[in-house]
């Protein structure tokens, strides 16, 4: 019998299925590396949370709950289970609940509904504290999105030991919306943030230099290589363009792809060395784990067949996972284009918003020449003057040893360095009052805090003989509008709790 052969549209598209195919599906064994990852970054990000979690999660502390809400204009598409009650217990159950969750997703124990609870719970806690909040908290939180249609307990886990072995995963590889997904959301964070660059600080070259300074964003080590004239230029081009190219080659040439990755796990590092940004470098590490091709595993997995299997998902999430990565697409396309001048439909903002796609795309894409530091000038009982943010060291008005790296950690130097900005300011009364209270309740009666200033400096260096401008962010107590404060009442309060019965 005659058998005709196929027709160029469908050898059309079948090149077009395979070669989306090799672009988008990704090895199970790199997921099961990337789930172990992504637990063990819940588990340490609910337990750094621990250090202050009194002050940024108390009803009564530094993000009281109802400027949270006020923040976010009371749009309950913008929810969090921490705000359900406002009980410091409920907020730690949830803290609680995001490093449990994180330890059974990375043991692949019951692996799905650990990942939800994980989404759910990480969503909750940044949405809680968003003031001190960066970029990589919503990664985080997009990264667990497109994890719950990935087969992530498929090997290597607590739920694949256990499985039988008829509903086992039988190929090496899975492609399916959810994949597709996963390796866009990747590329959309470098992409997004190359095209933010494209401006005259970057272009210019000294980007880099003023961004590694400890008086914005770098460590020691940073402010070291900021100071080394014959590499800041090659470094921030170098950043520019990797940013740019990087992703359009990872998609456009998969052979290339094991020294892209390779390329991009180095960058975070370098990241995480010379640069205060949180966990933003170790969640960029994990986020590259699904990418890596499966000849990185050598012949670990064997028993799985090498071939590319379908999404084994019900349709329903199939779909559920489409949807939201055309809602994922269209807050990147928004959010980088001039179309950003104007708002998107509110139904298509609030399911962004409902699940927790949104990102800032523009990291670092300016930078100006500015020094900038913040302080906390207290003034105690005994008379003595200490910078309360940092332990009660001398005040150093005109700019702290050390910058933001004096700073208790990465989530005080984020608010501190947004606590100007006319959205987050409503926060600097409590964040002051918080401060104040937190001091007095660990210091003796002669080192009380009488008075605290909350004051942001920055100086100009492209004009260092300029003056040195200083505002004063928050005060504590309270200020009336005749720029007096209630300090005898709380004195007289003070004295008399301190009085014998």
């Amino acid at each position: 019998m005659h058998v005709s052969p196929p027709g160029s549209a469908t050898v059309l598209r079948q090149w077009m299925h395979h070669a989306v195919q090799r672009r988008f599906a990704i090895d199970v064994r790199s997921l099961a590396a990337f789930r172990i990852a992504l637990g063990l970054v819940l588990v340490a990000d609910a337990l750094l949370r621990t250090r202050d979690f009194s002050l940024m999660f108390a009803a009564d502390g530094i993000f009281p709950p109802p400027l949270i809400r006020d923040y976010f204009d009371g749009d309950p598409t913008q929810w969090s289970l921490a705000l359900v009650w406002h009980d410091t217990r409920w907020a730690a159950a949830i803290l609680a609940l995001e490093g449990i969750a994180g330890a059974c997703l990375a043991a692949g124990w019951r692996t799905t509904t650990a990942t939800a609870l994980a989404w759910l719970a990480q969503v909750s806690v940044f949405r809680r504290t968003i003031p001190a909040a960066n970029a990589g908290d919503l990664l985080l939180s997009c990264l667990l999105f497109w994890s719950l249609f990935l087969p992530l307990g498929a090997v290597w886990s607590r739920d694949a030991s256990r499985a039988a072995g008829a509903g086992r995963l039988r190929t090496m590889r899975v492609f399916g919306p959810a994949t597709v997904a996963l390796v866009l959301q990747v590329m959309a964070v470098y992409l997004g943030a190359g095209l933010s660059k494209w401006n005259a600080s970057w272009l210019g070259g000294e980007a880099v230099r003023y961004a590694l300074s400890v008086h914005d964003h770098g460590t020691p080590l940073g402010m070291w290589l900021a100071h080394a004239d014959w590499l800041v230029r090659p470094l921030t081009w170098g950043v520019l363009g990797a940013e740019i190219i990087g992703p359009l080659a990872f998609i456009a040439w998969p052979a290339a792809r094991p020294v892209i990755a390779a390329g991009f796990l180095v960058f975070h590092v370098t990241i995480w060395l010379t640069m205060s940004v949180g966990l933003f470098a170790p969640i960029g590490m994990v986020a590259w784990l699904p990418l890596l091709p499966g000849s990185v595993w050598g012949r670990a997995g064997r028993g799985l067949a090498d071939a590319v299997g379908p999404d084994c998902r019900p349709a329903a999430a199939r779909w559920a996972c489409a949807a939201a990565a055309v809602l994922a697409a269209v807050s990147f396309v928004h959010d980088r284009t001039p179309w950003q001048s104007r708002p998107l439909p509110a139904p298509i903002q609030k399911a962004i918003h409902a699940a927790s796609l949104a990102q800032e795309w523009g990291m670092f894409g300016t930078v100006p020449p500015l020094e900038q530091w913040a302080y906390g000038r207290g003034e105690l009982a005994d008379g003595r003057v200490v910078d309360v943010l940092r332990a009660g060291r001398p005040i150093e008005a005109d700019g702290p040893t050390g910058g933001f790296t004096s700073l208790p950690h990465h989530r005080w130097h984020k608010l501190l360095w947004i606590l100007p900005r006319p959205k987050v300011r409503p926060f600097a009364p409590s964040v002051a009052a918080a401060l104040a209270r937190d001091w007095n309740a660990r210091h003796a009666a002669d080192e009380q805090i009488v008075t605290l200033e909350l004051r942001f400096a920055h100086r100009n260096l492209a004009a260092p003989d300029g003056p040195l401008q200083e505002m004063l962010v928050g005060a504590w107590p309270d200020r009336d509008s005749a720029g007096t404060g209630s300090l005898d009442r709380f004195l007289e309060a003070d004295r008399a709790s301190r009085s014998p019965r």
